[in-house]
């Protein structure tokens, strides 16, 4: 604000004195303190998704596949446009990174389709490895161990590991042997289903061991 004002009482006086060289000079640094202005810069357009279609495919030729799958060779993209739309169909982009890219014709509502059809089945056969835990005692009964057991089987047959924690408590520290004897019984009990990840050990006042299936 005070530049500006600063700057129209200058050239009031440069007006007055047009001949004066002091008045002059000072309109000339005032010039100089004048703000640069940046260009603005035009927004960015957005990245398509998918393939180029038809006139988006903006090189000379292509190696063009027609409808039947047979391959035509390098053709003219206005010439495999004009067949596509002979066809009834597009010209679809599928190898952009070819030289010449590669585009065939077919119909991209149904390529389109397609594709999403099997993305979507891929993310559904996509499965997040979860790793269970199954709590066992050195003294466990049989009927306890054969719920353990079933647990287990299932977990593996889920697709998911399974962390099998024995805990020692009081006066069992001195008899480990009977934890680790344990332990081999389902190793022996789980081998045609799961194979061992981590063998059995110690961590602090109990052992664990790692399963995963096969």
């Amino acid at each position: 604000m005070k530049l500006a004002v600063a700057m129209h009482a200058t050239r009031i006086v440069v007006d007055l004195c047009p001949e004066t060289p002091d008045s002059l000079r000072l309109l000339k640094q005032l010039e100089e303190l004048k703000p640069i202005r940046r260009p603005s810069r035009a927004p960015q357009p957005a990245a398509k998704e998918g393939p180029r279609i038809n006139e988006e495919i903006r090189v000379r030729e292509v190696q063009l596949i027609d409808k039947d799958g047979a391959n035509k060779g390098v053709t003219d993209i206005e010439a495999a446009i004009a067949m596509a739309q002979e066809a009834g169909l597009d010209l679809v982009e599928i190898a952009p990174n070819s030289v010449p890219p590669v585009a065939k014709i077919l119909d991209y509502g149904k390529y389109k389709y397609q594709a999403q059809k099997k993305a979507a089945e891929a993310r559904k056969k996509q499965k997040v490895v979860e790793i269970k835990e199954i709590k066992l005692r050195p003294m466990i009964d049989h009927h306890d161990y054969d719920v353990k057991m079933r647990s287990m089987e299932r977990f593996f047959q889920e697709g998911d590991k399974v962390k099998v924690t024995l805990r020692f408590r009081g006066r069992e520290m001195a008899h480990q042997e009977l934890g680790y004897k344990l332990l081999d019984r389902v190793k022996v009990d789980t081998a045609k289903i799961a194979k061992i990840e981590q063998e059995p050990r110690f961590e602090g006042r109990q052992v664990v061991m790692v399963l995963a299936p096969r």
